[in-house]
């Protein structure tokens, strides 16, 4: 079953206005081994990793495109016992100004059984602001570089790995011998790499900055190159939200996408905004990003020390390329409270002339939290937008099933199908129950 390509694509990127301390990384402790393997999850492209902060278990989003260690969704320092705390600006991706943060020093960082001491940390002081809402599990921070700075990392997307190696480990000549090598520039501790993007007629040679963070297959920024155009067949949408609010752009479909020897025919890209994209300083020559669809495809194994990139390819490698027809992005909002019948051992149930069901031996009930999911954003001429759904509508079915069942990865295969099948949608508007259908339609 093919989930990934049919999933809401979302990403995370940062670029600070504020002054960088250079992070020293993480150690191997405590083991004798070369490498270290770590379970993650992956949502969405993204690779989720748990860190452990000051004796507290966190869950991190792994990210190339940054330079910070950020944690998100406090309220105020107290909530995690960070040390050594100052108040700062933060500016990133998107159309608003800048958010209130604390920048914290001297935090112990462990993943398994590596250890980073002394190690620098923004703290995001809006609780409001949070991955959790577009993943539909807590995420409670971002790692960058210093994940990688020290080690060969390989991120494994079909096994869910992450596998930490000793730069002088026999992994680094296995590597040599069976994936492709590609060239990496690290600058200001991040990774970019030279592709070749087909589009409008031009074969344009770019620089993209490799982000684990962006789940989207490609950014292309068309205002920094007079080869680069909008595709003919493109949509507005939204392409995530940013530390200072909603990333916007075009999506479309290119004639093809190229690193190294693997070439890919129709990707489906995205051509954000200059609006959006006005509080990042870009590096010089960068026209774009590398994001996790095309990732997902490969295992994928940095060198920043030795500046180079290698990939192999994995079951996902020929994998179409979707996109998100319905027009509307569900987010996570919070959880309710949920009466479920327990069923009792002889499974007899009696459905009572008032709806409700009983069984013989008295029925059991118990409370479970349950997920709440609304409609987030809806993008303008869509199908879901024609037959009127709205952002701020509540889900509480699909095709008869209620949405608190689902998952929210579960919910967005549905809006991602590669079919242009029809939905129904019952939703709850400003205390009113109401039913939406409408069918998914291709557009590119």
């Amino acid at each position: 079953m093919r989930i990934m390509k049919k999933i809401f694509l979302f990403f995370f990127l940062l670029g600070f206005a504020i002054p960088i301390l250079s992070q020293e990384g993480f150690e191997f402790v405590k083991t004798k081994s070369s490498s270290i393997k770590v379970p993650v999850k992956i949502i969405n492209n993204l690779v989720f990793i748990p860190v452990n902060v000051n004796g507290i278990e966190l869950l991190f989003l792994l990210d190339t495109g940054v330079e910070e260690t950020i944690l998100l969704g406090f309220d105020d320092a107290n909530e995690i016992n960070l040390n050594q705390v100052q108040k700062v600006n933060i500016r990133g991706l998107g159309r608003d100004e800048a958010v209130e943060g604390l920048k914290s020093s001297g935090n112990l960082l462990t993943i398994n059984k590596m250890q980073s001491k002394n190690h620098l940390v923004y703290l995001i002081l809006d609780s409001s602001f949070n991955l959790s809402s577009y993943v539909g599990i807590p995420v409670h921070g971002i790692l960058g570089s210093a994940a990688f700075k020290n080690f060969l990392v390989e991120i494994d997307y079909s096994m869910k790995v992450v596998f930490f190696y000793k730069l002088d480990s026999k992994f680094q000549a296995k590597i040599e011998k069976s994936y492709t090598k590609v060239p990496l520039s690290i600058e200001n501790q991040k990774p970019y790499v030279n592709s070749v993007v087909k589009t409008n007629g031009f074969e344009v040679l770019v620089k993209l900055l490799i982000d684990t963070g962006n789940s989207d297959a490609v950014w292309l920024f068309d205002k920094l190159s007079k080869n680069i155009q909008v595709s003919e067949k493109h949509f507005h949408d939204y392409l995530g939200q940013g530390l200072s609010g909603a990333v916007e752009g075009k999506r479309g479909r290119i004639a093809e996408f190229s690193i190294a020897d693997f070439s890919f025919k129709s990707p489906i890209v995205a051509f954000p905004d200059s609006i959006s994209i006005k509080n990042i300083s870009l590096q010089s020559g960068r026209l774009g990003s590398l994001g996790g669809e095309i990732l997902r495809r490969f295992s994928v194994v940095f060198d920043y020390t030795n500046g180079f990139l290698f990939l192999k390819k994995n079951k996902s490698y020929s994998s179409s390329f979707y996109y998100n027809k319905s027009g509307i992005e569900i987010w996570y909002t919070g959880a309710q409270l949920v009466q479920q019948m327990i069923v009792t051992t002889n499974n007899s149930i009696v459905i009572q002339d008032d709806g409700t069901k009983s069984d013989s031996n008295n029925s059991k009930y118990k409370l479970e939290l349950k997920p709440v999911y609304e409609i987030g954003y809806i993008r303008e001429n869509s199908s879901a937008a024609r037959c009127g759904l709205q952002a701020g509508d509540v889900l509480v079915a699909i095709d008869g099933k209620l949405t608190y069942n689902y998952s929210l990865q579960e919910i967005n295969s549905l809006l991602w199908s590669e079919d242009e099948i029809w939905l129904e949608l019952r939703i709850l508007r400003k205390g009113k129950l109401m039913n939406f259908k409408f069918q998914l339609l291709n557009v590119l």
